[in-house]
């Protein structure tokens, strides 16, 4: 099973999820894909992961973005291996400029991101990981919105494919697609 997590102020209509999920479905593999609106409270998107992990046989987490920040504390905690896309190394730090009313993209309902939050953040950073082998690192040195060789740096021993070009959104995804769904011994 894999669990799709979604970066900030986006949502499982991101193109990334659509696309992860609607190749899984041709592949036979719809059923192993969940995809989740998580809340803009960290500690609620990580308690609604959690959830999701205990009632689902899942294996692995792939997060864009934050939702790569979540990932990794996923991962972590219950021995999952996380494929980890244009991740935010530091979140706690880079997502602070952000408090204030912010809007989900594909549904324009609005929400505060609060110093709380932040705080909430700062609660799941994982200082060392445990098994670097866990993860794989999907980053594209275009990323506009985070510094890729911040997340080189944090996953060191991780695989890593980091490719010239593209941009936050990760522009070369669908070549990833059979790629991630093997990496998750989904066959």
């Amino acid at each position: 099973m894999i669990l799709y997590l979604h970066g900030f102020t986006s949502g499982p209509q991101s193109n990334k999820a659509q696309a992860l999920g609607a190749r899984m479905r041709e592949r036979g593999l719809g059923e192993k894909f969940l995809s989740p609106q998580l809340p803009a409270s960290p500690r609620a998107a990580i308690a609604l992961a959690e959830d999701l992990i205990a009632r689902h046989d899942v294996t692995t987490v792939v997060g864009s973005s934050l939702g790569g920040y979540y990932s990794t504390w996923l991962a972590e905690k219950f021995d999952l291996k996380a494929v980890l896309v244009n991740p935010a190394v530091v979140a706690h730090l880079s997502l602070q400029k952000y408090i204030g009313p912010q809007r989900w993209l594909y549904t324009g309902e609005r929400f505060d991101f609060t110093l709380e939050h932040v705080d909430e953040l700062r609660a799941i950073a994982i200082p060392v990981l445990t098994k670097a082998e866990r993860f794989w690192l999907l980053v594209e040195e275009g990323d506009e919105t985070l510094d890729y060789r911040d997340a080189v740096r944090r996953y060191a021993g991780a695989k890593q494919t980091v490719l010239p070009g593209g941009d936050h959104s990760f522009t070369r995804w669908n070549d990833y697609l059979d790629p991630i769904i093997d990496y998750a011994g989904l066959k």
